[in-house]
């Protein structure tokens, strides 16, 4: 059985991170996409786990190659999902997430409209700038242009199939869980991985 596709988007500080890491430890059929990038690796980052780091080169034949859900350039460096990567993980019987922002969703849900979309908000903009400004590694000048860009991310909320409002953690974790727990018992889902036992069990019919 194929998995499915999964979009998950969030602005800075809503918590999307933690829920999907958590999420992923407690699931083994979901896997986290991993993104390519020409931006130069960081101490501590390996090749493939955090990042695909390719050159400008590289990442621009896979352009030309339509090697890509999604792409864009971020200042002077280029990010994107392999298309192809993402397919052979579905195709394992993986579900995979990809954690992208909302214009990345627009050019995913172009390619694959059965897509499954979640947005994770969080409760108020005063917890979000409080979450913001406990990471203690940003100044103020920064923490008010993410508040800003959190503002103009959040107002495409309503592009997505699913919200998440990550108030309590645990409860957000719930929530994302029984999103994909759903997803995996649809009757397409299900036909298809018990096409046998639904056939006994009609035969008699």
């Amino acid at each position: 059985m194929s998995g499915s596709l999964y979009i998950i988007s969030a602005p800075s500080g809503a918590g999307k991170t933690s829920l999907v890491s958590k999420l992923i430890e407690l699931d083994s059929h979901i896997k986290v996409s991993v993104s390519s990038t020409t931006r130069p690796m960081r101490p501590g980052e390996e090749d493939g786990v955090n990042y695909h780091f390719l050159s400008v080169e590289q990442f621009q034949e896979k352009i030309a190659q339509n090697d890509f859900l999604e792409h864009a350039q971020v200042f002077d460096n280029f990010y994107g999902t392999s298309k192809s990567t993402v397919e052979a993980q579905l195709e394992a019987g993986k579900d995979v997430i990809l954690e992208i922002d909302w214009q990345g969703a627009q050019q995913v849900r172009k390619l694959i409209p059965e897509a499954i979309s979640i947005f994770i908000l969080p409760p108020s903009l005063e917890e979000l700038n409080r979450r913001l400004n406990g990471r203690g590694t940003d100044s103020e000048e920064v923490i008010a242009r993410r508040m800003s860009d959190a503002v103009s991310e959040m107002s495409h909320y309503d592009e997505f199939d699913y919200i998440v409002i990550n108030n309590n953690f645990e409860i957000a974790l719930k929530q994302l869980q029984s999103i994909f727990s759903a997803g995996r018992l649809t009757k397409q889902k299900q036909v298809t991985q018990h096409a046998n036992l639904i056939n006994a069990l009609i035969a008699s019919k």
